[in-house]
Parts: structure tokens; sequence; C-alpha cells
């Protein structure tokens, strides 16, 4: 018989999570601590623009929801860099078209929600956790409520409280680590119309600081400023409109005029902090499991958030498939291998903040991804950018991460010297993707 199933968290994992699970026709009930925000017409301030990439599109094909999903999008094709005088210099993410999706966190959390809910799943609103008596399996609401579980997850999020259960009640056995980053951030809104090319995702690349833009449905654009806690351009120096007007002024000239009100959403809206939450262990025995941010929250510059949270769902059903329905084989396996993932696209998410922040400027790193682009296109059936394994494959992050490091030897010494991508002998680039390279993808199965 199919175990009752509990989540707790309906955010964007634990949404689809439910609609997943539903489809096996398991009984599924979700506790949510929020209201219904459905019926809060709150849009901005709180929410990073989501980048919906090859792993996130996998779990809603599987859900049967890709089609819909995709509605709620928009194509973005590569990076546009936005200079201090207004110079552009665009990026293309890959060779042939490839392109990423920017989406609503808020409009697709709605649509899984609603998914969810049609799917069968059992939703209670205003539920905010308590405290979990795991060797018992009952857990009590602030509401009061106190219920027992079968099999629990924890979908709740940076902040899960299944998560801080956890580590306060078991602190030998879960050990959780936070890495902070030293910037902030805050969203802004560029209203429609406007002159930003809608398939790009635009960067003000500043160093230690910068700004994103992310198209929205209707031609509108969701910014987000990202700056030092502490610094010459750090939150704690603005204090006052002249303050924000100086800032744009020096660094962010070239959107003042398409932003009418950026005074305002600069003072009105949350300031976010921004950082790496890890975790050493993720199940308890055979009766709970943490998935997505509960587990592995991670900084947001590779716009892999979602799409691992989404991974660790169809990673889990393919273990379950695989242990013949077991759930308890499952969990153990789940535990063994997502958190090896979910590290290295945390190390390469840390990795993505330099190089957008501070290298997507720098001639060198642009001789580089030019360098990229022309053996991709030379070998495709060989070499693909980390980026692209990333963001347009499903091979494990882990492997990933290893391939880049490879990827980052050849480079080295193909584009040493050179004072222009033209120069790149394809010859050589050749050989050593012959020598190197290849032997790395056999050894992995990717060959």
């Amino acid at each position: 018989m199919n175990p009752k199933i509990t989540i707790i968290g309906a955010g964007l994992v634990g949404s689809l999570w439910a609609v997943l699970l539903r489809q096996r026709n398991y009984q599924v009930e979700v506790f949510e601590k929020r209201n219904d925000f459905r019926l809060d017409q709150k849009t901005s301030g709180r929410s990073i623009n989501l980048i919906l990439t090859s792993r996130g599109l996998n779990a809603l094909e599987m859900a049967g929801l890709k089609t819909q999903a995709l509605k709620l999008c928009v194509p973005v094709y590569g990076r546009m860099m936005h200079s201090k005088t207004s110079e552009l210099t665009y990026q293309a993410y890959g060779a042939n078209g490839e392109h990423n999706f920017s989406v609503s966190r808020r409009e697709l959390n709605l649509f899984l929600l609603n998914e969810a809910e049609k799917a069968g799943a059992k939703i209670n609103f205003n539920q905010s956790l308590d405290h979990i008596d795991f060797k018992n399996k009952k857990f009590k609401m602030n509401s009061g409520l106190t219920q027992d579980y079968e099999l629990l997850f924890g979908t709740d999020g940076a902040g899960s409280l299944v998560r801080k259960n956890l580590v306060q009640q078991m602190p030998d056995q879960y050990i959780e680590k936070t890495e902070w980053l030293s910037a902030d951030y805050k969203e802004l809104f560029l209203p429609a119309p406007n002159s930003l090319d809608k398939k790009a995702l635009h960067i003000w690349p500043r160093g230690d600081h910068m700004m994103m833009a992310l198209a929205n449905l209707d031609g509108s654009f969701t910014m987000t400023v990202y700056l030092q806690k502490k610094g010459p351009f750090g939150f704690d120096q603005i204090k006052s409109d002249s303050d924000v007007e100086n800032l744009f002024k020096s660094e962010f000239p070239d959107s003042i005029e398409m932003m009418p009100d950026y005074l305002k959403d600069f003072t009105a809206n949350h300031q976010g902090v921004l950082g790496n939450v890890r975790l050493n262990n993720w199940i308890y025995e055979n009766s709970v499991a943490l998935m997505g941010d509960a587990s592995h929250a991670i900084v947001p510059f590779f716009g892999q958030g979602m799409n691992s949270g989404f991974e660790d769902c169809t990673q889990f059903l393919k273990i379950l498939d695989q242990s013949s329905g077991e759930f308890g084989k499952t969990l153990e396996i789940y535990n063994q291998t997502q958190p090896q993932n979910a590290n290295a696209i945390a190390d390469m998410a840390l990795e993505n903040w330099v190089e957008m922040s501070e290298k997507v400027a720098d001639p060198q790193f642009l001789l580089r991804k030019k360098a990229e682009a022309l053996v991709e296109k030379k070998f495709p059936q060989v070499f693909k950018s980390r980026y692209g394994m990333v963001t347009y494959t499903l091979i494990p992050y882990h492997v990933v991460q290893k391939a880049g490091r490879v990827q980052d030897q050849i480079f080295a010494e193909l584009c040493n010297g050179l004072e222009s991508a033209e120069q790149l002998s394809l010859e050589r680039a050749g050989q050593l993707l012959e020598s190197q390279y290849k032997p790395f993808l056999q050894q992995h199965g990717l060959d």
C-alpha cells in the first residue's frame, strides 16, 4: 500500500512534487506557512526572476506541464553587457541558437499550485511548522494542529523549518553550513515600452557590484541590483534618494530614463541576502527527505536554483523506479547521490558571481568565450562548454564541474598569447580534445 505523503512548503519544488506524486496515485497533503498567494496581488520586491533550463524543462515535461509552462516564459538567447559609457556587447549563449527562458517566480508558482490542486493534492495555507517529533512521526503547527505522517518531504525553502528541526534536535548527525555572499540585492522594475533587447539577459558589470535585467511577458523587465553590504558602492552608504541617484548616475546611467520609479522602488523594496546553504545529510531514516532550497539553497548566478530543485524530484522518481517503489532504499540512494550534485552547482554558482560581475567585461574572458564558441562549432560532437553542459544537458552537475576543469586546462593552452580568437589553432584544439577531453568523456560515459 502506498504511503501517505506529507509535503511542507508549497513553493515551486513543493508544488511540482505534489503534481508528480499525485500522478502516481499517492495521497498528498501540503502545508504552507503563507497565505494563499493566489489571492495576493503583490508581485515585486522580493523575488529575482528565474531562468528555466534543461533540468527544469525535463521535470515539467515529466509532469506533462512543459507546453503550458513555456507560455509563461520569455526566451533568452544571450548576454548583453552595458558599459558605463552605454556601449553594448552581446555574447550568445550557444553556437546553435540555444536559449534559456525567463519566467516570473510568482507566475510559475501560481501555475504549479493550481496544477497540484487539479491533480488532487490537498493544500493547507497559514500553517507554519513548529516542531517535528521524528521518532514518533508527528508534527505540530503554530496553529496548534498536530498530525501524524508516514513520509514527509521538506520543500520549505532556504529557511527550511524541517531542516532546522533536524539540525537542532540532532546536531551531531545534521551539519548545516551557510556561506553568505558579501553582496545583497534589491529588485527594481523597468516598464514597457523600453529600448532593451527582450531576448537577452542584460548585465551592468562593475566589479564587486552589478545590475541584471530579465524580460517579462509584457515587455517590461525585472531589474536586480547587487551591491556589497559595505563599501564604496555598498548598501551601507545609501541613506537617501540622492545617494541612490548618485549611484545610478555613476554606475548604471543608461538605465535611468527607462526606470521612472527607480528611486521609489529602491527605497520601498526588500533588501535580500544571498548565500549557499549546504547540509551533509538530506534524510532521516526512511521517513523524511529534503528537496530543493531546503537542502541546498544556492546563489542565483548560474540560474540553477529552481532547476536543481526540480531535478531533485526527477532523480528521486528515477531512483524510486529503479528500487521497485521501495521508499527506504530510494531515500538512501538519493542521499548518496544528490548532495554531490548540489555541492557542485553551488560552487559553480559562486564562480559565476565573479564571472558576471567582473569577467564579462574583461577582454581575456571574452576571448576565451569566443574561442569556446569556435571550438564548439568545429567539434560539436565532442565539445560543449561548461555553461552549455549545465544549462542544455542533463549531465550530472558534479561531472560538469570536473569537465570544466579539464576545459580550463585546454583553453589556457589554446588562448595563451592570443590577441584575438581568430588566431586560435583549431588543429591544435582538435589534438587537445582528442588527447585530453575524449578520455574524460569516455571515463564518464559521455562519448
